[in-house]
């Protein structure tokens, strides 16, 4: 195992993901493409790829794709040393396909092998020597032994002073709005950064009103950044709120791992000692960059792609 642990750990479910081809639904597609997804690792390979030291760790089936997951995820730079197979459950599986011009998400993930993750299958001290532990909502709601250890990941780091970013990433086919609700605000409480989208907040809050929500989250000890607010990013700290406009994208293919993409692009720019408002710019290009390709994190882009696009330089072709 690897003694020292990198800047940025994250965890959560990986699942090998197939996709039918973009003018064919499942029912009638013959063939499908295979990948995986997830968005912890999607956020890892992200910012592995702009130049951060990272780690991600979950469990895996002891199957094909549990192996092609880690392999893949490894190839990627990531440290994945804290990761674990089980021979008693399936990596989890999604199936995608676009119907009547609207993304549709089939997941086969009950009793998966990251579902029965525990407290116990935790490395406090590999948590403790990182800088910065990265969650989402969607952990806790697989199972309650995923929300207890999301949270006793989120208390050992607490303990040795690591910063803690949160992205709700609300998945209703997961939990009911009142359960995440419930779970969600207790973590935002623990966070320096809260990651969630202004839809998401809307649901949490039950309000429309912008100013009423920016209340609320004023009380939150974090950093607050919420994405998706018309054509900007709100950034909340220190009872200041500023708009950080989108990075417009030449083109929108998929959209699917764009929030995954500027979650990577803002905990790096973090990591590199940038301000929160120079890390959403970061994270908006990164994030712009995502949709302009097909799948999960296949197109999450290099530190060199995204300078350039920080110094207004175009795209050169060599």
């Amino acid at each position: 195992m690897t003694k020292q642990s990198p800047d940025l750990i994250t965890f959560g479910e990986t699942m090998a993901l197939f996709m039918s081809p973009e003018y064919r639904g499942l029912e009638t597609a013959a063939q499908l493409e295979q990948s995986f997804g997830g968005a912890e690792s999607n956020v890892a390979i992200g910012a592995a790829r702009l130049g951060c030291s990272v780690g991600w760790f979950g469990a895996l089936g002891e199957d094909p794709f549990g192996r092609k997951i880690l392999k893949t995820i490894r190839g990627e730079g990531v440290d994945v040393s804290r990761a674990r197979f089980r021979s008693d459950s399936p990596t989890g599986l999604m199936f995608r396909e676009t119907v009547a011009g609207k993304l549709a998400v089939h997941y086969y993930r009950k009793h998966s092998a990251a579902s029965r993750m525990t407290p116990a299958d935790l490395d406090l001290d590999y948590i403790r020597g990182c800088k910065l532990l990265h969650i989402t909502g969607i952990t806790p709601a697989l199972s309650e032994s995923c929300r207890e250890t999301v949270f006793a990941a989120v208390a050992a780091a607490k303990e040795a002073g690591v910063l803690v970013s949160f992205d709700p990433n609300l998945r209703l086919k997961l939990w009911t709005i009142e359960e995440a609700r419930d779970v969600v605000f207790k973590l935002a409480e623990q966070a320096d950064y809260f990651l969630p989208g202004w839809d998401e907040l809307r649901l949490l809050y039950e309000t429309d009103d912008l100013e009423a929500v920016k209340g609320k989250l004023a009380k939150l000890n974090a950093v607050t950044v919420i994405k998706g607010v018309e054509d900007s990013t709100v950034v909340l700290e220190r009872g200041e709120a500023a708009a950080v406009p989108f990075y417009k994208a030449d083109q929108v293919i998929d959209t699917v791992g764009a929030g995954d993409g500027f979650c990577a692009g803002f905990l790096t720019g973090l990591m590199q000692g940038k301000s929160s408002i120079e890390a959403v710019r970061i994270g908006s290009i990164s994030g712009s960059l995502v949709v302009q390709m097909r799948g999960d994190w296949e197109a999450l882009p290099d530190w060199q792609t995204v300078e350039s696009r920080l110094q207004g330089n175009g795209w050169v072709e060599r």
